[in-house]
C-alpha cells in the first residue's frame, strides 16, 4: 500500500486525499469510492494522528497509496504532493476529497465527466445551488463564503462560479502539471489561489452543484480569523491577474478603458478635492467650471471603469485548455 503496482495503467482516474488529524472519519471515505477511480491517494501531512499508519492497517483497499510528509505542508501542501504522484503515476484526471467526510464521494462522476468530455479544465462543487440544502450550512459559515465568494470573482476572474473555498475540486492532469506549484499559497487559501492561477492560464472552471453535508466534523477553517488575510490575498491576486490578462498577455480595448477610468477618477477627485480644500480656507465659493471640470472626471471615469467591469466579467475563459495541450504536447508515457 505504500507505492503502486508496477504495473501501472495509463490515463486513469486518481483521488487525492489530504490527511491530517481525520483518523475518524478516512476508513468511511476511502470504502465509499466507487470503482471509477484506479488509484487513492492518502497524503498523511504530519499528521500527528498517524493516519498513514491507521491507514495502512485498517484499510484493504489495493488502490490506496499512502504519502507521508515528515513537516506539515498544509491542505495545499497535500493536495500538490498528491498531483505530482499521480501524474507520475499515469493519471488523466485528479480528484481531491477531505478525508474529514464532507464530501460525498458517490458525486464523483460529476466532478470527472466535464473534464472528460472537453467541457473544462477543472471542476469545483458549489454548496449554494439548492436554497433548502443550504440551510444545514452554520450561520457563520454561510455569511463568511458569501463575502469570499463574491472577492474570489473579482481576483480570480471567475464571475460564473460560486463557493470559492470548495474543497471539492477535479482538474486534469495537463493542467495540473503545468502550474506553478511553488506560487500557489499552500494553506487555507489554496483553493482560492488556485482559480487564480488557473484563471492566468485561462483555464475553463466549471461549478459542480452539491449538497452541504455536515455532521460531527470539526473545520478548522476559522472565518473571523482568515477575513483580514484572505482580503489581502485577494487584492494583490486582483492586481496580479489584471497586469497579466491586460497588460502583459494581451491589450485589448478594456485595457485602454481601464487606464482612462483610473485616471480620469483620480484627477477629478484631486482635482476637485484640492479645490474644494482651496476655496474653503480663502472663505471663497469654488468656480462653476471648477466643479463642472471635477464632476465631468469623475463621472466620465466611472464609465469607463464600468466598461472596463463588464469586460472583464464577458471574458470568463470559455474554451478548455488540455484538449488543445493534448495534440500539441502528448502526454509522456510514464515508465514502469
Amino acid at each position: 500500500m505504500t507505492s503502486a503496482p508496477d504495473q501501472r495503467p495509463i490515463d486513469f482516474v486518481a483521488v487525492v486525499i489530504p490527511c491530517y488529524k481525520v483518523t475518524q472519519h478516512i476508513v468511511g471515505v476511502v470504502n465509499a469510492i466507487g470503482p471509477e477511480v484506479e488509484r487513492i491517494y492518502c497524503v498523511d501531512d504530519a499528521c500527528p494522528d498517524n493516519s498513514g499508519d491507521m491507514i495502512e492497517r485498517d484499510v484493504h483497499d489495493p488502490r490506496v497509496v499512502v504519502i507521508r510528509h515528515t513537516v506539515n505542508q498544509g491542505v495545499g501542501g497535500a493536495v500538490l504532493t498528491g498531483y505530482a504522484r499521480a501524474i507520475g503515476d499515469g493519471a488523466r484526471v485528479m480528484v481531491k476529497i477531505d478525508g474529514d467526510g464532507q464530501m460525498d464521494p458517490s458525486l464523483l462522476t460529476g466532478f470527472i465527466n466535464p473534464i472528460l468530455r472537453g467541457e473544462a479544465d477543472y471542476t469545483k462543487g458549489n454548496r449554494f445551488w439548492d436554497l433548502r440544502e443550504i440551510r444545514q450550512m452554520p450561520l457563520l459559515r454561510r455569511v463568511g463564503n458569501l463575502g469570499l465568494s463574491f472577492m474570489s470573482k473579482a481576483s480570480t476572474g471567475y464571475w460564473d462560479i460560486f463557493d470559492p473555498t470548495n474543497g471539492y475540486t477535479a482538474i486534469h492532469a495537463d493542467i495540473a502539471s503545468r502550474l506553478p506549484v511553488d506560487s500557489i499559497s499552500k494553506r487555507y487559501f489554496f483553493e482560492t489561489d488556485m482559480l487564480f492561477r488557473l484563471n492566468t492560464m485561462r483555464a475553463v472552471v466549471v461549478d459542480v452543484p452539491m449538497d452541504a453535508r455536515y455532521a460531527d466534523e470539526t473545520s478548522g477553517l476559522k472565518i473571523t480569523s482568515i477575513v483580514g488575510e484572505f482580503m489581502g490575498k485577494h487584492i494583490r491576486n486582483f492586481f496580479k491577474r489584471i497586469a497579466y490578462n491586460y497588460f502583459l498577455r494581451d491589450l485589448p480595448v478594456a485595457s485602454l478603458e481601464l487606464i482612462a477610468g483610473v485616471g480620469l477618477g483620480t484627477f477629478g477627485i484631486v482635482f476637485g478635492g484640492w479645490h474644494w480644500w482651496h476655496s474653503a480656507q480663502q472663505v471663497e465659493n469654488t468656480p462653476v467650471g471648477t466643479i463642472m471640470i471635477a464632476t465631468v472626471a469623475v463621472v466620465s471615469g466611472l464609465q469607463f471603469l464600468l466598461a472596463f467591469l463588464n469586460y472583464d466579467i464577458a471574458n470568463v475563459p470559455r474554451r478548455p485548455l488540455h484538449p488543445l495541450m493534448g495534440k500539441a504536447l502528448p502526454r509522456r508515457t510514464p515508465a514502469a
